[in-house]
């Protein structure tokens, strides 16, 4: 009996023992096969993590990665100043020529020297504006200030040159900006070139007279529905205005003897076209002036005349501009009034003035529509802005009018010594044009 219990009690711990083996190795291939299954789970994340991470580099790096740059390529393109990291809205040349202020939405300014144009790098000096940007910027006088409009302030903001303790120049703010008195977008503004007076001109029909201090000497009513530009000419006794009629108007500021101001007088219009005038200009001497019409047609006009015995100016040419009817224009004309510069969208043009024929054309000159243009003081260049960068050209166009005129003043030279200069100057002349591969007269 002894014997039978024993047996029953091995055989039960027999069969306790096989199942307990049984379930070790059931829960150990359970265990292998979980292990597995973790081991190609991870496979499977690292790929789709490393997945993951060369997609978020390419995202980085296509963040990282530049707008597209417009690309312009010419002949007669002489320098490309690159330090803006916005749009160029304004540009001006110093009166002596030798510097160029230009101002961005990047909240600077900066001032480059013109003997640099040629050279490979193109240095510049960096003023800085505070919580704000300049729209517009102007040279005094003197080049020793900067007039210039602030974008989000409304108004006008002067900074005078000063020196630093290592020599070097700096532009700093003086105490005050201007007060606010327009009540629409300002389009432009100037500095007298005898110091004073300011002009700034807003869309509406308001053009303000200001002391350099910030003071108002006058406020003209344009009625013209809406003002397109108005600019101070060089000598300083004229603001030109215009607008949605198609006479443009000239208005003279008007000054005692001892430098007091008097008024603002009304001197002369220039009448002509059938539609309004987008843009106007005076040369360097006053006496000559052109605009661009939404008519279609731009016009060169003489106007050194004795308007206060009521001559008028007189029409001299006028040229065809398609684009002007559809689409706002603007124009440059140069010192000496022999070439015009007609630019909208970011094409320009370039015409010689006596005879109305377009000379160069540069397409697609900026990325976004031209900005501004101007002349420097030589007329040896047109700059020009819209995008990030200025584009300064050769003036081949005033080069062959010179070399047209020489040749007419050469038929007409009283003696030899009066030959023998005028031809050492159209050598140089045409020496210049080879050189900038331009030589059709």
């Amino acid at each position: 009996m002894e014997v039978t219990q024993m047996l029953v009690v091995l055989l039960l711990f027999g069969l306790l023992a096989l199942l307990i083996v049984a379930l070790a190795a059931q829960g150990r291939k359970q265990w292998n096969k979980k292990s597995r299954s973790h081991r190609d789970d991870g496979k499977s994340n690292g790929i789709s993590f490393h997945k993951c991470q060369v997609h978020k580099k390419q995202k980085q790096r296509h963040r990282k990665e530049k707008p597209h740059q417009h690309i312009f390529i010419h002949a007669l393109q002489a320098a490309v100043l690159k330090s803006h990291g916005g749009n160029v809205t304004s540009m001006d040349f110093s009166n002596n020529g030798k510097y160029l202020a230009t101002c961005a939405d990047d909240r600077t300014i900066h001032i480059w020297s013109t003997k640099d144009f040629l050279q490979r790098e193109h240095r510049s000096l960096r003023v800085n504006v505070k919580l704000d940007h300049a729209t517009l910027v102007r040279f005094s006088p003197d080049y020793r200030a900067l007039v210039t409009w602030l974008a989000n302030a409304d108004t006008i903001r002067i900074f005078k040159m000063s020196k630093k303790e290592d020599g070097s120049n700096s532009f700093q703010p003086i105490a005050d900006d201007f007060p606010k008195r327009h009540k629409a977008p300002v389009i432009n503004i100037g500095i007298a070139e005898t110091g004073k007076f300011i002009m700034s001109v807003s869309s509406d029909t308001t053009i303000i007279i200001w002391t350099l201090k910030g003071e108002v000497l006058s406020i003209i009513n344009t009625n013209q529905m809406n003002n397109t530009y108005a600019v101070i000419s060089p000598c300083s006794r004229f603001v030109g205005s215009c607008g949605f009629t198609p006479d443009a108007k000239v208005w003279e500021v008007c000054f005692s003897k001892s430098g007091q101001f008097r008024e603002v007088a009304r001197a002369f219009e220039l009448k002509g076209h059938t539609a309004g005038i987008h843009y106007l200009a005076f040369s360097s001497d006053s006496c000559r002036m052109a605009t661009i019409s939404k008519d279609g047609t731009w016009k060169l006009w003489a106007t050194d005349v004795e308007y206060k015995l009521q001559q008028d100016p007189y029409l001299l040419l006028t040229g065809l501009y398609d684009e002007a009817a559809t689409m706002p224009c603007i124009l440059a004309l140069s010192p000496d009034a022999q070439v015009l510069a007609l630019a909208s969208s970011n094409n320009i043009r370039l015409y010689n003035t006596k005879r109305g024929e377009e000379e160069e054309n540069f397409y697609k000159v900026h990325g976004e529509r031209v900005a501004e243009m101007t002349f420097d003081t030589t007329g040896r260049f047109l700059a020009s802005c819209g995008d990030k960068v200025v584009r300064v050209f050769h003036n081949t166009t005033g080069q062959r009018a010179i070399v047209e005129e020489i040749r007419g003043l050469l038929k007409r030279a009283p003696t030899e010594t009066t030959r023998q200069r005028l031809n050492q100057q159209l050598i140089q002349a045409q020496a210049t044009l080879k050189k900038l591969g331009a030589v059709k007269v």
